[in-house]
């Protein structure tokens, strides 16, 4: 299991890549943090998800 934004998610084994994908989160707009490190865009598309990871993924808003 991997803990994404508080939420336990059978996603060990997965791309990070798919994984956002599969939620709908877009993928210029967001950054991702697994166990206390940023991954870089370069590489959502080789990070494999792992069996006890934690990920935080936040989405930028505008506004004013």
């Amino acid at each position: 299991m991997v803990r994404i934004n508080g939420k336990e998610e059978a996603a060990d084994g997965m791309l990070l890549k798919d994984y956002l994908e599969q939620h709908g989160y877009p993928l210029s707009g967001i950054a991702a943090e697994c166990n206390e490190q940023i991954i870089s865009k370069n590489n959502y598309d080789s990070y494999v998800l792992k069996d006890g990871d934690v990920l935080e993924v936040v989405s930028f808003v505008g506004g004013g």
